[in-house]
């Protein structure tokens, strides 16, 4: 009989942060850019430049160590972190190895086996490195300093997690928790959140941890969960056939579903970890830590609670309006000026959800303002048109954010709610279509609907379907 196996996973997730400059100089982290045009002396590693901290990053380490259940390390400091590798342009990292800002938190994830707490080991600050980029036809590799010294906090969980599922969950809640708090905008597939898998194999019921791989390389939740099935079944196969699972850094090719060997795990030791001479250590006081967590913005749970309560919404509608910040950002400006909730979570729901998965957009890539939602819902809850026609508009505001009341005035698209203008064409449509009115007075209701079509039709969309089908009954 073959064993039972469980599978132990640890995440490293790196998260870039949303400051407007470096870690330790003043150069611009905005994604993008000319080849190394965001670079100083500080950036590039040049001899005798000095770091200074960007107190943000402080700031934004500490939001996000509170919003986990984090500790915060009052006394903390920087070390480095020696290695040489082309992208790192000092030869050392500086990060936190001894004195980590955020410890001994864990993030609550719910799966289909019911809620768990994923254990946080640390929280800590680091700088990125640059960027190797490798010629395609050539044997070069040119080398692009843009990302070097951008603000990274290095989140490490403790090995809590057993399942794809479980990871996927934890990593969703994070950067749900993350986006909120305005820390970082964790889009994978700018590399703004990274997460390197750390997995081994035992035998069921056994205590001890098998040895672990870690895994690089995984820019997206599906990548990520096929690496997992993939590393596990690996593991598996070697310790069914008798041989050893060697410690070591795999790199994941998503394209051949396939691993390699990078690099024999090394201790740490073997980085000469000494505390950085050039930044001061941190004292961090109990005031600062109560005005960040004063700060601190409302996160999922607590809108979707709060949107239930004060705004009456069912609890499918907050799932959907919290399940993106932008979202939930929108539906309360929008209802601020409308005060209408329930209509602004429905044209959130309905017509802007469609045209997201048709134009194959994220929701945080919304253009449209809150305010000329608010000016279609206006149009619509006054009469002055049609659901139809409104549509039509939140297409064009979709697409291009125009002011619905100067589109609607420009193309004459206002519902035509004079009695008598109505009456003279519905009579006009009667006359033609003297079938659908005998099929009508012979008992055949659903003949009305034609009719009323017919009318629209002839109005351009913009008649009152109300009035429409009160005339039409008063006529037949």
């Amino acid at each position: 009989m073959s064993k039972e196996y469980e599978t132990v996973i640890g995440l490293e997730v790196h998260v870039e942060l949303s400051t407007k400059t470096k870690i330790f100089c003043g150069c611009s982290t905005a994604f993008g850019g000319a080849p190394n045009t965001h670079t100083c002396p500080v950036c590039t590693g040049m001899p005798g430049s000095l770091p200074v901290l960007n107190k943000q990053v402080v700031e934004y380490a500490m939001a996000v160590g509170l919003a986990a259940g984090c500790t915060i390390t009052r006394n903390c400091k920087f070390d480095r972190k020696n290695y040489f590798y082309p992208d790192n342009p000092q030869n050392y990292q500086i990060s936190q190895l001894y004195l980590p800002i955020c410890r001994d938190g864990g993030i609550e994830i719910e799966t289909s086996a019911g809620t768990k707490t994923i254990g946080i080991h640390e929280i800590h600050m680091e700088e990125d490195a640059g960027k190797l980029i490798h010629e395609e036809w050539g044997d070069a590799s040119l080398v692009d300093y843009n990302r070097s010294g951008v603000p990274l906090i290095e989140i490490v969980s403790e090995p809590d997690m057993r399942s794809p599922e479980e990871v996927i969950a934890y990593l969703e809640k994070l950067r749900m928790m993350i986006q909120y708090l305005g820390a970082s905008d964790c889009k994978l597939n700018e590399g703004s959140m990274r997460a390197d898998v750390n997995l081994s194999v035992r035998e069921a019921g056994t205590e001890e941890l098998g040895t672990r791989t870690e895994m690089k390389n995984l820019n997206s939740f599906k990548a990520i969960a096929r690496a997992i099935e993939h590393e596990k079944n690996r593991q598996i196969d070697l310790l069914e056939a008798g041989k050893q699972v060697v410690q070591e850094t795999r790199r994941w090719d998503d394209a051949r579903e396939y691993s390699y060997a990078m690099r024999s795990k090394e201790d740490a030791q073997d980085y000469r970890y000494f505390p950085e001479p050039d930044l001061v250590p941190l004292s961090i006081s109990e005031e600062w830590i109560a005005e960040i967590r004063k700060r601190q913005p409302q996160l999922r749970p607590e809108k979707m609670a709060r949107y239930q309560q004060e705004y009456g919404l069912p609890d499918y509608d907050t799932q959907i309006i919290t399940s993106s910040k932008h979202l939930a950002d929108l539906f309360e400006a929008t209802t601020e000026l409308c005060q209408k909730p329930k209509k602004v979570s429905n044209w959130l729901m309905g017509e802007t959800m469609r045209l997201l998965k048709e134009q194959e957009m994220e929701p945080e890539e919304i253009r449209f303002s809150p305010e000329n939602l608010a000016k279609l819902i206006a149009l619509t809850e006054e009469g002055s048109i049609n659901g139809t026609v409104a549509k039509e508009v939140f297409e064009k505001i979709f697409d291009e954010d125009i002011d619905p009341d100067d589109y609607v005035r420009e193309h004459g698209l206002k519902t035509v709610s004079d009695k008598g203008e109505l009456r003279d064409v519905i009579e006009q449509v009667v006359t033609d279509n003297p079938k659908s009115v005998e099929d009508y007075r012979n008992g055949k209701e659903k003949a009305i609907g034609f009719l009323v079509g017919q009318t629209m039709k002839a109005m351009r969309g913009k008649a009152d379907p109300g009035m429409v089908n009160q005339i039409l009954k008063e006529l037949l």
